[in-house]
C-alpha cells in the first residue's frame, strides 16, 4: 500500500535554493516537506562546495570593500552570458541581492573577511565563514528547529501536473512508495551534470573525460518530469557552466579546491603543446568560467598550466601539489609532452611578452605583441625556475538545461501561461532573490498561499 502524506509545500532538492525557498515558506507559516536525494553526509548538492556569494552593495560594509553598483553587476553578468540573459530576472536578482547577508545571518550563516590575490573578489563577493558545508549546516539547524520534514536519500519518480496545477509527488523513500500532496511546489533539484549517459548524448566520448566539481546526486530527472508536463525548456542541453580543474582531481565531488586559479599567471598549453586563449584577457573571476569550456574542446578534454617561481604565490593553488622542475625540458617531460615543442612554445611567448608594470590586483599593461593568441595582462617571462605546471580537465559546475520561469518564480508553460502553483529556484546564488518572490504568494492576503487552496489546514499529516 502506497502512503498518501499531505503538507502545504512540497520542497525538491537539498541545496541553497531548495533550503532558502523551504525556509521561506515555514517563516510565513507553511508546512514544509524537502526532498534531498542525497543521503545526510552529502546533503547540500554542490551549494556545500561553494564558499561566498556575490552581492549588489552600495557601501563600504565589515566584510566587503567599497562598493559594487547594480548596474556594473549587471554588466558582469551580461559579459559571462555573452548576451544570452533574461535581463527582467536578472536585473531582479541583482536588485535583491543586497539585503541577502541579513536574511542569511538570521538563518544562522556566519561571515569572514574577504579572501586577497587572484581572484579579486573583496570588493564584489561576501565569503561564508567555513565555507558551503557551514552554510548548509546552518540552513539545516534551522530548518529543523522551524520544524521542517527533511526526507534524505528521497527521489521524485513521478509529478502529477494537470492543467499547469500540481497535484502530488511520488516518492521513493528507502524501500517505500510514497505519494506527497501539497498546495504548491517549489523544484530545486540542479542540473544533470553528473549524468554521464546524458551528457554523452551532447558531447560524445568526451563526457567520460570530464570532471563533475560537485554532487553525483545531480541526474537532471526532476527536469525531465518537468518538461513532459508542459513546462518550456530554456538553455542548450549541449550548455554547460565548467573551469579548469586540477586533472588529478576526482570524477565526482572534488569542489572548489580542486580549481585552478593559475592561468592568468603562465600560459596554458594543450596535447599539441600549443597555447589556445588569452590567459590574460580579463580579471580572473570574470573569466575562469569559460576555461572549463575551453579545456572541454581541447584533444582528449586536456590542458597544462605552466609558470614560474615568480609568480607561484601570486594564487590559491590546488590542493594537489604542482609538478616542478629546474627546465622546461625537464617539465614537459614530467607532463607526457614534446619538450622541444613546449620549450618553442615557451620561447616563442617569452619573446613576444612586452615591458610593463606587472600588477596582479589590476588589469596592467604587461602583455604581448606579435602571437596569436595574444595575451592582453599578466604577462612576465617565463624564465625563472624553478618552473611548475598544473595538468587541466573541464571541470563541470553544472548544467544550463532547464525550464523557464517567470518573474514571481512560477515554472512557465510551453503556451505562455505560468503554472499555477509549480515554482523553481534556479542557480544557488540566485535562489534567496527567488524564494522572496515565491514567498510573496504563499503570504496572500495575510491568510497564506496554501489557505486559499486548502482551507486554511497548515499541519502536514499522514493518510491511509
Amino acid at each position: 500500500m502506497t502512503t498518501s502524506i499531505a503538507c502545504d509545500v512540497l520542497v525538491v532538492g537539498g541545496g541553497n535554493a531548495a533550503m532558502a525557498a523551504a525556509l521561506s515558506a515555514r517563516d510565513h507559516g507553511a508546512s514544509v516537506i524537502v526532498v534531498e536525494r542525497a543521503p545526510r553526509f552529502y546533503r547540500g548538492g554542490n551549494s556545500r562546495h561553494t564558499r561566498d556569494f556575490r552581492i549588489m552593495h552600495t557601501r563600504t560594509t565589515e566584510h566587503m570593500l567599497d562598493v559594487y553598483p547594480p548596474e556594473e553587476f549587471l554588466d558582469d553578468l551580461r559579459r559571462v552570458a555573452g548576451g544570452e540573459m533574461d535581463e527582467e530576472l536578472a536585473r531582479l536578482v541583482v536588485e535583491r541581492s543586497e539585503g541577502l547577508p541579513m536574511w542569511l545571518s538570521q538563518q544562522g550563516v556566519r561571515w569572514q573577511e574577504p579572501l586577497s590575490g587572484t581572484l579579486h573578489l573583496a570588493r564584489t563577493n561576501l565569503f561564508m565563514l567555513g565555507g558551503g558545508r557551514a552554510m548548509m549546516n546552518a540552513y539545516y539547524r534551522t530548518a529543523e528547529k522551524k520544524g521542517i520534514q527533511i526526507w534524505y536519500e528521497a527521489m521524485v519518480e513521478d509529478i502529477e501536473v494537470t492543467a499547469g496545477v500540481f497535484g502530488g509527488a511520488q516518492i521513493r523513500r528507502g524501500g517505500e512508495v510514497c505519494l506527497v500532496r501539497a498546495s504548491a511546489v517549489v523544484f530545486a533539484a540542479g542540473g544533470y551534470e553528473a549524468n554521464i549517459d546524458w551528457l554523452r548524448q551532447h558531447w560524445g566520448d568526451a563526457a567520460d573525460n570530464f570532471v563533475i566539481r560537485g554532487t553525483r546526486y545531480n541526474q537532471g530527472n526532476v527536469i525531465d518530469l518537468l518538461l513532459a508536463a508542459g513546462a518550456t525548456p530554456i538553455g542548450h542541453p549541449r550548455a554547460f557552466h565548467a573551469v579548469a580543474v586540477d586533472g588529478r582531481a576526482p570524477k565526482f565531488d572534488g569542489g572548489i579546491v580542486t580549481r585552478l586559479d593559475s592561468v592568468p599567471f603562465g600560459i596554458v598549453i594543450n596535447l599539441d603543446c600549443e597555447r589556445f586563449y588569452d590567459e590574460g584577457e580579463d580579471f580572473w573571476p570574470k573569466r575562469y568560467a569559460i576555461w572549463g569550456g575551453l579545456i572541454a574542446r581541447q584533444q582528449e578534454q586536456v590542458a597544462y598550466s605552466i609558470i614560474d617561481s615568480k609568480v607561484i604565490d601570486k594564487f590559491m593553488p590546488s590542493v594537489f601539489p604542482p609538478m616542478m622542475a629546474h627546465s622546461i625540458a625537464d617539465l614537459a617531460m614530467q607532463l607526457g609532452l614534446d619538450a622541444d615543442r613546449v620549450q618553442a612554445t615557451v620561447d616563442a611567448y617569452n619573446a613576444a611578452v612586452q615591458p610593463g608594470n606587472f600588477r596582479p590586483d589590476a588589469l596592467d599593461d604587461c602583455h604581448t605583441v606579435g602571437i596569436d593568441p595574444p595575451k592582453s595582462h599578466w604577462a612576465q617571462r617565463i624564465d625563472t625556475p624553478p618552473f611548475y605546471a598544473y595538468p587541466l580537465r573541464a571541470g563541470i559546475t553544472f548544467t544550463y538545461r532547464g525550464v523557464r520561469i517567470q518573474r514571481d518564480a512560477r515554472v512557465q508553460l510551453v503556451g505562455g501561461d505560468a503554472m499555477g502553483n509549480v515554482f523553481a529556484a534556479a542557480k544557488w546564488w540566485r535562489a534567496m532573490c527567488y524564494a522572496e518572490a515565491i514567498s510573496r504568494l504563499w503570504s496572500d492576503d495575510g491568510r497564506g498561499f496554501w489557505q486559499d487552496r486548502r482551507g486554511g489546514s497548515s499541519s502536514c499529516r499522514t493518510m491511509n
